[in-house]
This record gives C-alpha cells, sequence and structure tokens, in this order.
C-alpha cells in the first residue's frame, strides 16, 4: 500500500510540476500497484482525474481565466463523447484497452519532448470555426472514456490552436473541461463495472484523490525551483519508456 501512496503523490506532483501528464500515470499505478482490473481502474482513474482536476480549476476560475464559451463548446461534446467511449468499452477487450493506452503514452511523450510554441497573449482573433472545437471535443472525450486519462495533453493544444486561447486561458479552461468530462466518463463506466461484477473501492478512490490533490500544490511550489525544460524532457521519456513496455507486452499477449 505504501508504494500505491507514493503513486498517488507522485500523479499529484507530475501534473502540478507540469501542468498535464499526471492523470496518465493513474491507470498504469491501479493496475499494476493496486492490482485492480483494466476496466475498474480506468473507471476509478477517471473520478480521481476529475477530482483533482477540480481543486486545481479552483485558482482559474477565482482569477477568471477560464473561458466559458470554450467549456461549453468544447466540454459539452466532450461529455457526450466520454460517455459513448465508457459505452463502448464494453465491447473492447482489456489488452485492446492498453494497447490504446501504450499509443497514448507515446503521444503524449512526443508533446512533452517537442512543445509547440506558444504564445502568451489572447489570440481570440484567431478562432476557428466553431464546428472545429464541437468535433475535437467529441474524440477527445472518446479517448477519455475508453482509455481513462483526462487528456490535458490533448486538450490544451487543441484549445490554443482552434480556440484561440492563452496559455493561461487554455489550461484553466481545460481543467474545467476535464472535471466534466471525466466525471461523465466515469458515470458512463458505471453499467459496464455492473455488468462485470466489478465494485469500486471508494477508499481508493479517496485516498489517490486526497494524495493527488496534496502531490498537485507540492509539485506547483516544486516547479518554481525546477527548469521545466529539462523536467519536462525528462518525464516524455519516461511515458515514452512506459509506453514502448506496455505496447510490447499487449502487443505479445494478442499476437
Amino acid at each position: 500500500m505504501i508504494l500505491a501512496w507514493i503513486g498517488a503523490i507522485l500523479i499529484g506532483v507530475t501534473l502540478g510540476l507540469l501542468g498535464s501528464g499526471g492523470s496518465i500515470l493513474t491507470v498504469p499505478v491501479l493496475t499494476y500497484v493496486v492490482g485492480q482490473e483494466t476496466k475498474l481502474a480506468i473507471a476509478s482513474s477517471l473520478i480521481i482525474v476529475s477530482i483533482i482536476s477540480l481543486f486545481s480549476a479552483i485558482s482559474y476560475v477565482y482569477h477568471k481565466q477560464v473561458k466559458w464559451r470554450t467549456v461549453l463548446l468544447f466540454g459539452l461534446p466532450g461529455m457526450i463523447g466520454a460517455v459513448t467511449g465508457a459505452w463502448g468499452a464494453h465491447f473492447i477487450s482489456d489488452a485492446i484497452q492498453m494497447l490504446i493506452f501504450s499509443v497514448l503514452l507515446l503521444i503524449a511523450g512526443y508533446f512533452m519532448f517537442s512543445p509547440m510554441p506558444l504564445k502568451e497573449e489572447d489570440h481570440e482573433h484567431s478562432e476557428r470555426a466553431m464546428h472545429q472545437i464541437i468535433i475535437d471535443g467529441f474524440l477527445v472525450g472518446i479517448i477519455t472514456g475508453i482509455v481513462g486519462v483526462g487528456g490535458g495533453f490533448l486538450i490544451i493544444p487543441a484549445l490554443i490552436l482552434l480556440g484561440g486561447l492563452s496559455m493561461r486561458l487554455a489550461i484553466g479552461t481545460s481543467l474545467v473541461i476535464v472535471t466534466i468530462q471525466s466525471l461523465a466518463g466515469f458515470m458512463g463506466y458505471i453499467p459496464v463495472l455492473n455488468t462485470l461484477n466489478l465494485t469500486i473501492d471508494w477508499s481508493i478512490i479517496a485516498l489517490f484523490a486526497l494524495l493527488g490533490i496534496l502531490g498537485s500544490w507540492l509539485g506547483y511550489n516544486l516547479g518554481k525551483k525546477i527548469n521545466q525544460h529539462h523536467l519536462k524532457k525528462g518525464f516524455s521519456i519516461l511515458l515514452v519508456f512506459m509506453g514502448l513496455v506496455m505496447l510490447y507486452k499487449y502487443m505479445s499477449s494478442l499476437i
């Protein structure tokens, strides 16, 4: 259980240090450290991510660094996508889900190792067509529902490129979107868990959420003293390593 505690704190620390990426560690920790079955780990990850994101978003909401119009345009389709993805997960084997997850680890590692140049100032005049934001939100939501990640590493670039938001606004808006999207995905997983006779362990969820919140606060303060560029590159290498190991493991099981 001590390893689980350490894993929960590291999830929060990573989120606090990097602004994203912490939630993508939740499923592996719940699966390999806690020993939960894949679908139960994914469902638990969704509610844990939702709670941590909610607390992380409070300061952004207070400082008015959330664009609510974008939350509606991106977040509502994302909620529908998350429920759809959770429903579809019932028809996908655990091995396929983890293969998808391993690919996402590689994508997240790439985004963190080679981040796109981002402008700090608002550039709302560059907003793209509304339907692009809606479609992107729905697709990210499906990914959230299927593999149980918040998707911040996908949402933030989308909000900047499609929504025309600054970095600060994108992070704050992303946290609100991840909160509601992950919650919707969790609700969509409940019928799946009932069908498989899997029971949610609320004590694990409470523990991970609490330690994750404390870890995010610790990570935020540590981030002021650590070189973010080197940190992101190091974390991206870890994600790629994890992705390759999981890809090999589950590809071998399918073959």
